[in-house]
């Protein structure tokens, strides 16, 4: 039997403003463990908004969010904080790196946030993500003085530092050339075949969706494809 990893259960979310707009209707989905799934859709169908509630950011919606069988539905936002540090990782299309650090430290940070293990175990959990990614020979340069590409593989590492249940991607190889964008596509690939890990990006990328596991594809704030 598959382990649910995500699962969203008839969410609904409408903006009021002053008019009330619905702007996400009855998403209903599960995501099972070391799955490679893309979210797709045309740009304004509600992709990004389901990212931000299925991370946690967002609680002002109807219907019930599990992450790992625990609902998170209702819970207060220092519980969330926790959940989202330790369970969830995050990829950009912007790496949001820090240049006053190395890229060691950069990995580091959400492991030191945690606060589960002392310092020297983050970093020496730090240097291992770095090795699988094959940028440990990065480790001590500053992020400004690396290129794009490294960058956002820098962003990868940082997002698996606590052992998150799932990763969460925001077009995540939107900045990025083809070449750039296979590079991150195979590492997607090879964490989730190698180490079982759990994937939801949302892409603009149609050949870059059709290479993952399954696609949720999205229209007008409905899942019409799944």
């Amino acid at each position: 039997m598959s382990e649910i990893i995500l699962e969203a259960r008839h969410i609904n979310k409408s903006f009021h403003d002053p008019v009330t707009v619905p702007v996400l209707t009855d998403i209903t989905f599960s995501i099972n463990k070391g799955e490679f799934v893309s979210l797709t859709g045309k740009s304004g169908c509600g992709k990004s908004t389901l990212l931000y509630i299925l991370s946690t950011m967002d609680t002002d919606y109807e219907g019930e969010l599990l992450i790992d069988n625990e609902l998170l539905t209702e819970k207060k936002e220092a519980a969330l904080a926790r959940i989202r540090n330790e369970k969830i990782g995050f990829v950009f299309q912007f790496h949001y790196l820090l240049n006053e650090f190395n890229v060691l430290r950069n990995v580091m940070l959400p492991g030191l946030k945690l606060n589960k293990y002392p310092e020297k175990e983050v970093e020496h959990r730090a240097m291992e993500k770095l090795k699988v990614l094959g940028i440990d020979h990065l480790a001590f340069k500053k992020a400004n003085l690396i290129s794009g590409g490294e960058k956002q593989r820098v962003a990868i590492a940082r997002s698996l530092i606590n052992d998150p249940h799932v990763i969460m991607g925001d077009e995540p190889t939107g900045n990025l050339d083809k070449k750039n964008s296979d590079i991150v596509f195979d590492i997607f690939k090879q964490l989730a075949n190698e180490f079982n890990q759990t994937l939801l990006i949302v892409t603009h990328d149609q050949s870059f969706a059709e290479r993952t596991n399954r696609t949720i594809e999205m229209e007008d704030g409905r899942i019409i494809n799944q």
